[in-house]
């Protein structure tokens, strides 16, 4: 189903194009003229324009540049008579889709309309990667080396070759939204729209006519009907995130979409049919919610048929290196700027609270504080350690009955091996050691 413009000066050609549009499924509006198709155009988003190449005032031709002006980008269908095709062809070399000539057949029609749709709808997931480029700065890559993270993304892999629901938890800026995306690359769908939905961001007022849409004239302000989330992502992936924001009433209306596989816009009564794969995010204890009645049980066992927990920062430092490296990397544009051992350090020891986004962030500062050498170094870093939760030179201070060596020497190996999970690679660099003088250090605590 698409949204259609079809401008036509002859009354009876309106009439009989929008027959045609509207038994093949489409939305259709009509302009008798081009000033008030442009007017149209300006308020509302269309997959395709049919006009007329021959109008009084102003004809197709023109109303095609002024929209081109506007930087509107939306597929044309010039109609022509035998003797204006060559104004249809310079609309071609223009930008124009392609034209048809009169009269025409209908099969004719619907087949030059689905190939304008197919344009219309490469021309929109064109703009919308531009957009998420320009959003994220091209980190849509999952960078990882640890076990735990291996161990995710083939359970990621596996579920996205079905369309069961998934349930993505972990705390904030574990990288959620990038395993949903993952999910849906790798999935059946993937040529298709990934629309991601922050349910937290939207005023509980306004979540149902997002998700589902709404007719024109449902409420204050709705002077035309519009398509929601739902409707938009058709045949791709919708990502619900902070699932447990949702106010109670939506969560009502979710699960019916989600068990019946249709919507209602709001002011509307008729059942519109939708394909839409559904993934979900968290950082919240959806459990503790439902106990609390602030969260639907039904919904959370609809939802949560597959779960997938991305664990924090912490629990796998063994891929801190990789991601501030790939980081530097991304964001040098074209310097080559090395991470020091004693860099290295201050990254392993710190306890990132705010999990990938904070590293990610913090590359980014030490990217404009580092020196014009391309080194990040621990002072470049010190910013992490002023804060108090990573430690550095002259934060271990001796007690008066003084301490054993060997005891600390020991505690430090357990810790480090704890903290990269028993990667003992990682928990030597961590320590700022050789993996043959840890493994000393390992048999000296009587660690196997």
């Amino acid at each position: 189903m698409a949204y259609i413009l079809v401008v036509e000066d002859e009354k009876r050609m309106r009439h009989l194009l929008s027959i045609m549009l509207t038994e093949a499924g489409h939305n259709v509006d009509l302009a008798a003229e081009g000033e008030a198709a442009l007017h149209m155009i300006r308020e509302k988003a269309y997959d395709v324009v049919i006009t007329d190449m021959k109008m009084p005032a102003m004809d197709g031709m023109t109303l095609f540049r002024e929209v081109r002006s506007c930087q509107i980008q939306c597929p044309f269908i010039f109609i022509t008579a035998f003797a204006t095709i060559d104004s249809a062809v310079e609309a071609m070399r223009e930008g124009a889709m392609d034209y048809i000539t009169k009269p025409f057949e209908e099969e004719r029609l619907l087949l030059t309309v689905e190939r304008a749709l197919g344009i219309s709808r490469i021309m929109n997931e064109n703009r919308e990667l531009k957009q998420e480029l320009q959003k994220t700065a091209g980190s849509d890559e999952i960078i990882y080396t640890s076990r735990p993270m291996a161990d995710l993304i083939e359970m990621a892999a596996q579920v996205a070759q079905r369309d069961t629901a998934v349930l993505v938890r972990g705390e904030s800026g574990t990288g959620k939204e990038l395993v949903a995306r993952f999910i849906h690359k790798s999935s059946p769908r993937a040529q298709e729209r990934f629309v991601p939905v922050n349910c937290a961001a939207i005023s509980p007022s306004l979540v149902e006519s997002e998700l589902f849409g709404y007719e024109k004239g449902a409420f204050t302000g709705a002077d035309k009907k519009a398509k929601g989330k739902f409707e938009y992502a058709s045949g791709g992936t919708l990502f619900l995130d902070e699932i447990g924001d949702m106010p109670l009433e939506a969560q009502s209306k979710l699960l019916r979409t989600l068990e019946e596989k249709c919507i209602q816009r709001v002011g509307g009564n008729v059942e519109i049919p939708v394909n839409v794969r559904i993934i979900c995010a968290t950082n919240q204890n959806l459990e503790t919610l439902v106990e609390k009645k602030d969260f639907r049980r039904d919904l959370f066992y609809r939802i949560n048929v597959f779960p997938i927990n991305v664990p924090p920062l912490r629990e796998r430092m063994e891929d801190v290196i990789s991601i501030a490296e790939y980081s530097l990397k991304r964001l040098g544009e074209g310097r080559d700027v090395q991470l020091t051992e004693g860099a290295r350090r201050i990254l392993w020891r710190y306890s990132w609270p705010g999990n990938v986004r904070e590293l990610v962030n913090a590359m980014e500062r030490a990217m404009i504080l580092c020196r014009d050498d391309g080194a990040v170094t621990a002072e470049t870093l010190s910013f992490l350690r002023a804060n108090g939760e990573a430690g550095g030179d002259g934060d271990i201070c001796l007690p008066p009955e003084g301490i054993c060596i060997e005891d600390l020497e020991s505690t430090l190996v357990r810790q480090a091996l704890e903290a990269t999970r028993q990667n003992q690679s990682a928990a030597a660099k961590m320590l700022g050691l050789t993996r043959a003088k840890f493994r000393v250090l390992m048999k000296q605590a009587g660690i196997k």
